[in-house]
């Protein structure tokens, strides 16, 4: 697809962690790299970076999670599989030290009960005694189980993908 060959990849990979620069890899190496010019180099050295940044988040999220005891063989391969930071980051959500936030204060007061009836959305009528701040509070539970479903999250992603339209407009006085 690239043209570029796997061993023009490792070759460049090599000089580049021996600390050659781009431009020198470019213009005093071509013997080692199979003469790839400086946006090849580049390229490569773009993505073997990001690559690089994604396995060490990867092994920090196993570490994390292995260390919380909730580490699967399934979950494992999963993270290991992916090459999607978004992904990745996505599988990690449930796992991550969460911060204290609304969802966590109403299911301190009790109103994770209420969340999960009004989930089942089975058309019961509410208790009578459900006032707007237990209301509110399921509210706000269901509202972090939705973020952090993992469907949830790519049927959202998916449908702004192919849906969202930016728009932009020119503040009034800011023209120039």
């Amino acid at each position: 697809l690239t043209g570029i060959s796997v061993r023009q990849v490792e070759q460049t990979i090599l000089l580049l962690n021996e600390g050659a620069t781009i431009p020198f890899i470019s213009r005093y190496r071509k013997e080692r790299t199979g003469g790839l010019d400086e946006l090849q180099i580049g390229a490569i050295s773009n993505l073997w970076e990001k690559l690089t940044e994604l396995d060490k988040r990867k092994q920090s999220i196993l570490k994390a999670i292995e260390e919380q005891g909730k580490l699967t063989a399934e979950l494992r391969q999963r993270i290991a599989d992916s090459w999607d930071p978004t992904e990745v980051e996505d599988l990690y959500l449930p796992y991550r030290p969460k911060r204290v936030t609304r969802a966590e204060i109403a299911r301190r007061k009790g109103f994770e009960p209420l969340a999960k009836r009004l989930m089942l959305q089975t058309g019961a009528p509410l208790p009578t005694t459900a006032d707007a701040e237990a209301l509110q509070g399921a509210r706000d539970i269901i509202a972090e189980w939705i973020n952090e479903h993992e469907q949830a999250r790519q049927i959202v992603r998916k449908s702004f993908q192919l849906t969202a339209v930016l728009t932009a407009k020119v503040i009034k006085g800011k023209e120039e």
